[in-house]
């Protein structure tokens, strides 16, 4: 009796390939399904002062950006509680902030607060970041304010 050579269905690579075709569009879709969990879960939207006003939603978390408005800016360092007012030209929103601003941070200087709308009509801000400019100016001289004490403290005798 002579033994066939057979192959089972099993180890033929054409029947294997729907397989890996089935097993690589699993494997896809599930990797696609928890970056758009990821993503929509974590978002927070980026909107003005304006467009808060016009459709705030309490408890919903949100990236504010505007100008700290001159004479809004009220800060208790004991209580570490900041208060001030963004705007963006068109509206203004009072945000109040639980721990330090950066350094900065100040009036009439643009600021993006991370936070969430309160029902009691106030932005309650998580993280404060400053805006800054892009533009680096360097001191032109010795009449410039400050130089002398800069040179001092490069010199190792800032003490």
């Amino acid at each position: 009796m002579r033994l066939r050579d057979r192959r089972s269905r099993d180890d033929d690579p054409a029947a294997m390939r729907p397989k890996f075709v089935v097993g690589g569009a699993v494997i896809a879709a599930a990797l696609a399904y928890m970056i758009y969990a990821g993503v929509t879960q974590s978002a927070v939207y980026f909107v003005t002062p304006a467009e808060l006003r016009a459709a705030a939603v309490a408890g919903k978390a949100y990236r504010l950006g505007g100008m700290v408005q001159p004479g809004s800016l009220r800060w208790e360092p004991r209580a570490l509680d900041l208060s001030f007012t963004l705007g963006d030209g068109t509206a203004t929103v009072p945000v109040r902030h639980k721990g330090t601003p950066p350094d900065l941070f100040g009036e009439g200087r643009g600021a993006v607060v991370e936070g969430t709308w309160s029902a009691d009509g106030y932005f309650r801000a998580s993280l404060i970041l400053a805006k800054h400019s892009e533009e680096y100016k360097a001191p032109h001289g010795p009449s410039q304010a400050g130089y002398k004490e800069l040179i001092r403290t490069l010199k190792g005798d800032g003490r």
